[in-house]
């Protein structure tokens, strides 16, 4: 029996006046929390009291999940049991201090028993052995004998060591007696034979620091139902990955391998299939491959699928294909994945090439290792596999997990030093960096937004304080946050910075806005307060025009680049980030390789070709259905309504986009190209400046050119730098063939000094700079001789001797004189026939100074 069951739950939740609510992206906005790993993450500011809940005091969704890397981890299980996953989907309906256990209870069983149908005579449910009251509600649907009363391990919930926490009653399919007979198959134990299907949360106490459970004044309640059981369980498997959401993942890795799959033997099958549908998932939500935080344990998933593969005989990059299968069979539910399949195949495949590169030898010493270890593999093996090879910790114990080996852990830590904390996940969250105290009160308060409108100022009243951690006060010096009944401050969001400007008490300035933010829904300013600042107080609010103005033309100089992107590179192009100040744009998007010189040139001329083109910014409101339709680009991981702002530059460029633009292109004035740089694998950076900022930049790059100009005395300056490329090159030449020169001059010893006495051709103090730089202790006198001119060079160098005395004497044989320093000197000589013998006094003059 196929059922749609993410359907029939989130229709039946919906009828029971529920609203629905779309999965959040698997990178939360939450610094506590590596991915979503739970259905109520989304909700989690509801449940912890600092977001008012919502109208609709009930919610349910089907919640995307990730449970690899940091405390939530099924990795190493994935595979070689029935029903663990690094990706899962969790049903869930939720009341927020609505209706609690008695209505919570009754709607599970009616949703199980007559929508999805399974018999009475299968389910079991269990309640927290204290909880009476669940016990006798549950009493009204099932027979009292199939009531299960567990201690706090099995069926008590807590958020953390303090706050919101409750009972839970959890509900069981028995799979059948005749299908597992294990020890671990009674009800409570580990066995698959008493399966959970739903957990149901009654969130009714808060928990206080040392352990007091205080009753809520309005009780909650949190479901999660897994939906790989549930349709397991409806098609009758004892398996997920039986199940059709899993086998034709795993029929395509069949058709890959061309070898068979039997269950009992194909660990390596179902780790393909678990991995394939986490990789095309955060690909499609824009995490992208890393050496650190959600990119690492993206790659590990990714190595994991490929060194199973490689065991079912596969050499090449194959994971890229099934990743297109998960694409085709979930792009109707999730139409990302259809939309973004191209990229996420490419950049699968790329990071399976380059991991195949080093998997062959990897393997090999592996192998090798395994076979002298009897206990505990090497840990420097270990670390090697990782450090030249590529092979997570975490793998390389994973395959040894068939031999009962482990890795000597230790060892591998210690050679790891600072590279071991990468698999602890080195992350940074992006929940706002403020969001603790107390400014979660800001949400239950009315605000008349002005910023999007662009009034550049309001007269309004100061509705809540805060201090600079948070705490709600009633007056404020100093630093701290400012919420104002009216606001014309622009808070950051899509990439932009928030506004900054001043609070006026008439004409007097009593405050300085430094930034603005969104919390909890509402636009918060930080302030540093000159003079005492109180709720209530009626102020004047003006925006720094000029700022916002230049912070304006680099957000729209944004949406041109990402649409001049496109054209350029291929609509395969995403935007995986991006930073819009006043005096700099930073743009991060999904490509494979390094831009050609050529192809950033293109890029900045079509940009400022746009720019003259003086287009005028349309901005519209319209369903979100309608702005697909007319082709606008939206940011995965933004929140949408059902109403949406659509900003458009005639029709090179339209996204979906709630930030402040320029009216007309014309006034960006010119766009320039600062840098391209790689910021992880597949993901590119281009960095540039517009406006005032790109007129600065201009002017200093004319200045640098006219100083270059003056520097080399000509107003050529293509010219002259090849004049000076070619005397570079000529003098390079020069100086290999003096270095070939030195090099060719014999030498003597004497007490340990090298001495070189020779007739030379060419520049000869070259020549002595190269012998003085070859030995440590050296005495040399060269003497070259050109067109009738003589010139003698001497140098000295941790020898005992003075080169100015040295090379002047010499010169008096040659009809000369010079001298110099007393490591360095040259002399000019006139009679070219004594040469032979100042060279023989040269040689005299060294043997009596040093050997004495």
């Amino acid at each position: 029996m196929k059922v749609d069951v993410r359907s029939k739950f989130l229709e039946f939740f919906a009828s029971k006046g529920h609203q629905v609510y779309a999965s959040m992206p698997l990178v939360p906005d939450d610094p506590t929390l590596l991915f979503t790993n739970a259905g109520m993450v989304q909700f989690k500011d509801i449940f912890t009291g600092k977001v008012a809940s919502p109208s609709i005091p009930r919610a349910t969704s089907s919640q995307l999940c990730i449970r690899a890397g940091g405390k939530h981890n099924d990795l190493e299980n994935v595979g070689y049991t029935a029903r663990h996953h690094t990706l899962f989907e969790m049903l869930g309906n939720f009341s927020f201090g609505d209706y609690f256990k008695e209505q919570a209870i009754a709607y599970a069983w009616e949703f199980v028993t007559e929508v999805l149908g399974f018999s009475k005579e299968v389910l079991y449910v269990t309640v927290h052995e204290s909880d009476d009251e669940a016990f006798e509600l549950w009493s009204k649907h099932i027979d009292p004998s199939r009531i299960k009363r567990l201690g706090d391990k099995d069926n008590f919930w807590q958020m953390g060591d303090t706050g919101p926490c409750g009972p839970c009653s959890e509900i069981f399919v028995d799979q059948g007696e005749e299908y597992f007979r294990g020890e671990e198959d009674y009800f409570g134990g580990d066995g698959d034979r008493f399966l959970e299907i739903w957990n149901l949360v009654f969130m009714q106490y808060e928990r206080s620091e040392d352990g007091t459970l205080t009753p809520l004044p309005k009780p909650s309640i949190d479901t999660g139902m897994g939906l790989e059981r549930v349709v397991a369980l409806l098609e009758g498997k004892r398996s997920n990955f039986d199940s059709s959401i899993f086998m034709p993942l795993i029929e395509r890795v069949v058709e890959l391998c061309g070898k068979p799959y039997v269950y009992e033997s194909g660990a390596s099958y179902r780790v393909i299939a678990d991995h394939a549908r986490s990789v095309a998932f955060l690909l499609a939500q824009g995490v992208h491959f890393d050496k650190e935080g959600r990119g690492y344990v993206l790659r590990r998933i990714l190595r994991r699928a490929v060194r199973h593969g490689y065991l079912l005989g596969l050499k090449k990059p194959f994971l890229f294909e099934v990743v297109e299968k998960v694409c085709e069979m979930m792009g109707g539910v999730y139409p990302y994945l259809l939309e973004k399949k191209s990229f996420v195949s490419s950049q699968c495949k790329g990071e399976e090439q380059r991991f195949f590169e080093t998997l062959e030898m990897g393997m090999n010493l592996f192998k090798k290792e395994l076979q002298n270890t009897s206990a505990v593999f090497s840990g420097e093996v270990a670390f090697k596999l990782y450090d030249t090879y590529g092979f997570p910790l975490d793998l390389t114990a994973d395959m040894l997990k068939d031999s009962g080996i482990e890795v000597d852990v230790a060892e591998f830590e210690s050679c790891m030093q600072k590279q071991r904390e990468l698999a602890k996940a080195s992350w940074k969250g992006s929940g706002d960096e403020a969001s603790g105290g107390e400014l979660g009160k800001v949400a239950s308060l009315p605000q008349e937004s002005l910023s999007r409108a662009g009034v550049g100022s309001a007269e309004s009243e100061i509705a809540m304080l805060f201090d600079k951690e948070g705490v709600e006060v009633s007056s404020l010096v100093g630093e701290g946050y400012v919420m104002l009944e009216k606001n014309p401050f622009y808070a950051q969001g899509g990439g932009a910075v928030g506004d900054s400007g001043w609070l006026y008490e008439g004409e007097s300035k009593i405050a300085e806005i430094n930034d603005t933010r969104n919390f909890f829904g509402k636009e918060v300013c930080k302030v540093i307060a000159l003079s005492p600042l109180s709720t209530h107080q009626k102020v004047s609010a003006r925006v720094d025009i000029a700022r916002q103005l230049e912070i304006k033309k680099h957000h729209s100089a944004t949406h041109l680049l990402h649409a001049v992107l496109r054209e350029v590179l291929g609509e395969g192009v995403a935007q995986a980030g991006s930073l819009v100040e006043e005096n700099r744009l930073r743009f991060d998007f999904s490509f494979p390789r390094a831009l050609s010189s050529e192809e950033i040139e293109r890029v900045e001329r079509e940009v400022n070709a746009l720019i003259t083109q003086t287009l005028k910014a349309q901005i519209e409101e319209m369903g979100i259905e309608e702005a697909k339709r007319k082709g606008a680009m939206a940011l995965f991981g933004e929140k949408y309504g059902e109403r949406v702002r659509v900003v458009s530059f005639g029709d090179r460029s339209c996204e979906l986009c709630g930030g402040l633009h320029i009216e007309d292109l014309g006034m960006i004035g010119s766009f320039f190209i600062l840098k391209e740089s790689g910021v992880s694998s597949g993901v590119r950076r281009i960095e540039a400046v517009c406006g005032k900022a790109g007129y600065e930049y201009a002017l200093k790059a004319l200045s640098t050119l006219q100083e270059a100009k003056e520097a080399l005395k000509s107003q050529d300056l293509l010219a002259s730098i090849h004049k000076l490329q070619e005397q570079i090159k000529e003098l390079k030449e020069k100086n290999k063939k003096l270095s070939s020169n030195s090099n060719e001059l014999k030498a003597e010893e004497i007490n340990g000094v090298k001495v070189i006495i020779s007739l030379v051709q060419g520049e000869s103090k070259e020549m002595i700079d190269n012998l003085k730089n070859k030995y440590e202790k050296v005495v040399a006198l060269l003497i070259s001789e050109n067109e009738g001119k003589i010139t003698i060079s001497a140098g000295v160098k941790n020898a005992p001797l003075k080169a100015g005395v040295w090379v002047k004497e010499i010169a008096q044989i040659l009809g000369g004189n010079g001298g110099g320093r007393d490591d360095f000197a040259t002399a000019g000589g006139k009679d070219s026939s004594k040469i032979a013998e100042a060279l023989e006094k040269a040689k005299l003059y060294v043997s009596q100074n040093i050997i004495g």
